[in-house]
């Protein structure tokens, strides 16, 4: 079983993102606060839980959370702040619209932008040790896949439905194949020196 707080604030709020390593399609934060008294066996980072069990889970959280927001940040800004500064803003952009509004803040990962008047604390992997932190990173997991699954229906030559945009061998053939597309972060690296896009 995780760890329900880190600090002893009534209103811990835990943050995290998904679609770092992509290369097609938004990055997406989402913030949570659990209560206090939450407990779920179950809940894990999203990267150790089928995508079963994390729809699943994501009812669970919704329904018993104080309150949660997910934000997408899509290719123009990532292009603009770069992806490490665009995952932060969506962390953040989550947390801001949190209502009650947090006491102490949780992220997962080692990098935070200071939010004034707001108190937190980076953890190293961090969805594998606190509950609002899986919680957070199940949310913004299961939101950005059913956000990938939709423009599939508009791109399906590129398969997002199964790759969600990371950088597959099939999803890199496509590129090569078809060229890139409106959702692909044009100054990442779409494809291995190997193969050239013809642009």
């Amino acid at each position: 079983m995780l760890l329900q707080n880190y600090s002893q604030s009534l209103l811990e709020a835990g943050t995290d993102e998904a679609g770092r390593g992509c290369i097609a399609g938004p990055v997406t934060a989402a913030a949570v606060i659990l209560p206090q008294d939450f407990l779920n066996e179950e809940i894990n980072d999203s990267k150790k839980i089928t995508s079963k069990i994390r729809y699943k889970l994501r009812e669970i959280i919704e329904e018993k959370a104080l309150t949660y927001r997910v934000t997408h940040l899509h290719e123009d800004t990532i292009e603009e702040l770069n992806i490490l500064h665009a995952s932060i803003k969506a962390m953040t952009l989550s947390v801001e619209a949190l209502d009650p509004k947090p006491e102490f803040l949780i992220i997962d990962g080692n990098r935070f932008t200071p939010i004034p008047s707001l108190p937190h604390q980076c953890i190293v992997k961090g969805d594998m040790k606190y509950l609002s932190l899986a919680a957070a990173s199940i949310l913004a997991k299961t939101y950005r896949d059913d956000y990938m699954d939709m423009i599939h229906e508009e791109f399906p030559m590129y398969n997002w439905k199964k790759n969600k945009g990371y950088p597959t061998k099939e999803h890199r053939e496509a590129i090569a194949k078809y060229g890139p597309c409106k959702y692909h972060r044009m100054s990442f690296k779409l494809l291995p020196d190997q193969l050239k896009l013809e642009l």
